[in-house]
């Protein structure tokens, strides 16, 4: 492996034994290239032994392993994790092996990760997040809809600024604060988002909400064709939301009832709304919160890296 500071890429390697082979003394080569002459000599040896791809670079792995960890070994840790679907710490109290030694067993192999099985017939129901996100071609495609209950911050601030201290919590229990609803919709394809904290989550509420969302969207050159949802009455039933569906021709799709993971991006969207604004900080009020959630919006869809654009914001993925 071909280390930062390396005088001799592969490119100077050929150089090397081309100058060698025209007759130039190995020192004069060595000279020009800044390397010793038995750095000359060695890589012209390779050469007469390998041919041109003896000056590729060789893997730092070494040839033999004399530690590694017995075949029969490995066998008995490979069938054990088959046969009991536990992970490295109960595989070790079984076998007598090092937990860490039998997680890099496990790695070595390619063994899935319990998370990833069924741990009732042990078949892998689920792939790497790599490999097994799904999204669609083109932004608009698809857009996740859905509706997470927050509840509101009183006056001078909740828990998280004044501590769980008995008095703190029986001042908070008597005032009756309610929820904010945040509407959120987020593309399949590109992972843009839109939120609104609403005040409730009827049907007028959630055709608004969606009209304000489409016009959000196309302000960003996204063109929504399918809608997806849970099975909320609003979301099947609703009067004023079937109306802007069919006024913007959405086709809508609906989860199988009690699989919300189906409708996981914008799922997993509202978790990190939680994490990163609501609860990021001990807000003293409800106002001081809700004023925050612009800029964060902005922050994420311009500046925060998503992990399913490798790093890049959101916004990103429509010049892609």
């Amino acid at each position: 492996m071909q280390h930062a500071n390396a005088r001799l890429t592969v490119h100077a390697r050929r150089l090397l034994v081309e100058r060698v082979e025209a007759g130039w003394p190995q020192a004069r080569v060595a000279e020009q290239l800044g390397v010793a002459r038995q750095t000359v000599s060695k890589w012209w040896q390779r050469y007469q032994a390998g041919g041109d791809a003896a000056l590729l670079d060789r893997p730092s792995t070494p040839g033999r392993c004399p530690g590694r960890t017995p075949a029969t070994v490995e066998r008995r840790v490979i069938a054990a994790r088959r046969r009991h679907r536990v992970g490295p710490i109960a595989l070790s109290a079984m076998l007598g092996v090092p937990a860490s030694t039998i997680g890099r067993i496990l790695r070595r192999h390619g063994l899935p990760l319990l998370r990833e099985l069924d741990l009732v017939t042990g078949e892998r129901v689920r792939s790497r997040a790599s490999e097994c996100r799904y999204e669609h071609r083109a932004p608009g495609d698809l857009v996740h809809v859905d509706v997470k209950k927050l509840g509101r911050i009183p006056p001078g601030g909740g828990w998280r600024a004044g501590g769980r201290d008995a008095t703190v919590h029986q001042r908070h229990k008597k005032i009756r604060l309610g929820y904010d609803y945040l509407h959120s919709a987020v593309d399949d394809r590109t992972r843009l988002a839109y939120t609104e904290a609403l005040p409730d989550e009827t049907d007028p509420t959630c055709a608004a909400f969606l009209t304000r969302a489409l016009a959000f969207f196309r302000d960003h050159g996204i063109r929504v064709r399918r809608l997806l949802t849970d099975n909320a009455m609003v979301y099947r039933h609703g009067r004023c939301w079937t109306a802007v569906c069919s006024a913007f021709e959405l086709k809508r799709r609906f989860i199988k009832p009690g699989c919300p993971w189906t409708n996981g991006k914008v799922e997993r969207f509202h978790r990190t709304l939680l994490v990163e604004w609501a609860y990021r900080r001990a807000y003293r009020s409800n106002t001081a919160r809700l004023a925050a959630l612009d800029a964060y919006l902005h922050r994420y869809n311009t500046q925060r890296g998503h992990t399913a654009h490798r790093g890049r914001p959101p916004i990103s993925a429509l010049a892609a």
